[in-house]
């Protein structure tokens, strides 16, 4: 049976976030056909996509190789993302479903109790989950295909470092999801663009910086996204 190619772009790019392929490292259609066990044609396909996503760049006398990003390529990405999660809350308050409510709302208690029993192992995944289910209630496939893309580049180029205060973070998640069911656009575009801007601090590159300090600008100010080994 013929693998898709979007399952074979799922694996690599999987594999690429994770670490198990370098930064520069070569991805030779034979090695990858071998490793995944399908032909060369879906390795192919995939290898387009994930250019054109920017995890594979193609070189000259080299072929397909891992992207190296720039420090400034991380920073745009963090400030995309705080440009359009908050889009997509304000979305989701004018078309989420009753569907959607019941999921981020389950979403919310398993994280508040977690945080309360101080189970921190189980709280990134949970948020992931929570963001991703707040994009998917934009109603917006394209949007939501934007921020999943935004959520892999950004676990690919940072570390994030786990929150201080938990029961705060799942507290403004709640009250995101109160604005959503009322469906308040403006205040749960205001609350997502505050909670995001203030995750923004708790990145730190996985590579080591080639300046002393990258920056990542909204209206109001900078942040400090400089750091070394989410």
């Amino acid at each position: 049976m013929r693998i898709p190619a979007h399952s074979v772009c799922t694996a690599i790019r999987d594999d690429i976030v994770s670490g198990v392929y370098e930064r520069g490292g070569r991805l030779t259609e034979e090695l990858l056909a071998r490793r995944y066990g399908v032909s060369r044609v879906p390795v192919r396909e995939a290898l387009r996509t994930l250019e054109s996503e920017g995890f594979v760049v193609t070189r000259r006398h080299a072929g397909a190789c891992v992207a190296e990003p720039t420090e400034e390529d991380a920073a745009d990405l963090l400030e995309i993302r705080m440009l359009l999660e908050p889009l997509g809350a304000a979305r989701a308050a004018r078309r989420r479903t009753e569907a959607h409510l019941k999921v981020l709302r389950g979403l919310v208690r398993l994280g508040q109790e977690r945080s309360r029993r101080g189970q921190s192992e189980d709280l990134r995944s949970l948020s992931g989950w929570f963001h991703e289910t707040l994009a998917q209630s934009s109603g917006s496939p394209g949007l939501t295909a934007l921020l999943t893309q935004l959520r892999h580049k950004i676990a690919w180029m940072y570390v994030v470092e786990s929150s201080a205060a938990p029961a705060e973070t799942w507290a403004e998640h709640a009250a995101i999801v109160d604005a959503v069911a009322r469906g308040d656009a403006e205040r749960a575009r205001a609350l997502t663009a505050q909670h995001t801007e203030r995750t923004v601090s708790a990145h730190r590159l996985r590579f080591a910086p080639q300046n002393d300090r990258v920056r990542v600008r909204d209206s109001q100010h900078a942040v400090n996204t400089v750091g070394l080994r989410h």
